[in-house]
């Protein structure tokens, strides 16, 4: 990761000669880093009392915007937490990415007149880096509900029957509707290993009025629980004996 230190150097007769010593210092002859410009406008300082009171303040929106630039990052992250190496491009300042942002900074004269006070730019500052926060909380939860919601769907519709949704798999003439007397109940029951029957065998044949015939397949020497009405049927294509 780039390391980034903002320098205020001790001025010469012009702002370039200062630049030009400072880059000959670290740069040109000892290579130590590359060195840019970091242009900043000649603010309203106003008077030192002013400078003084305003220090502390400064202190707390400087640590106030690195939590949010943090959160906006963290965010980013979770956002693309099945794409990892995108985070990086997707950080962007003013369209450009972070290291481009700062080797070619220029101040937003528009956002931050230069004819206000340092006190009314700081205010300013704060305000829109708040109304961010804001936002990326707002974001933030109605992301967290979306994927919420998606993975509850996903859930459902991936788990067994008695979590997924049902509304793919019943149809409208499952049930007995409009009837003030019947009322049609879902049951759900467990598929379970029975001694001597082939697993998922039973098959359900046909239904009268008062029975109904599944099949299953079962090994000849089990003995069936006398719960259950077994018929001798074999069948035969040509002929159906009993």
């Amino acid at each position: 990761m780039t390391e980034f230190w903002l320098i205020s150097a001790p001025g010469e007769k012009t702002c370039q000669q200062t630049w030009e010593k400072l880059h000959a210092a670290t740069s040109k002859n000892n290579n130590l880093a590359v060195s840019s410009k970091f242009n900043i406008p000649d603010l309203k300082v106003g008077t030192l009392d002013v400078l003084v009171g305003l220090s502390d303040e400064l202190a707390k929106l400087d640590a106030f915007v690195e939590g949010v630039v943090k959160k906006v990052a963290q965010y980013m992250a979770d956002v693309l937490e099945d794409s990892k190496d995108k985070v990086q491009e997707n950080l962007l300042a003013n369209g450009v990415d972070l290291v481009t942002y700062i080797t070619r900074f220029q101040w937003d004269m528009a956002k931050y007149p230069i004819k206000q006070s340092l006190k009314n730019i700081s205010e300013i500052i704060a305000k829109g880096v708040t109304q961010i926060d804001n936002d990326l909380k707002s974001r933030h939860t109605a992301y967290n509900n979306l994927k919420g919601n998606l993975q509850n769907l996903e859930r459902k519709n991936a788990g067994s029957l008695l979590t997924r949704s049902l509304a793919e798999i019943v149809k409208k003439d499952d049930f007995v509707l409009d009837s003030e007397y019947l009322v049609t109940l879902l049951v759900v029951q467990y598929e379970t290993l029975a001694e001597m029957v082939v697993p998922r065998s039973s098959n359900f044949c046909h239904v009268d009025l008062i029975f109904l015939i599944s099949a299953v397949t079962t090994h000849l020497s089990k003995s069936w629980q006398k719960q259950k009405i077994l018929k001798g049927f074999f069948f035969n294509q040509a002929l159906s004996t009993w």
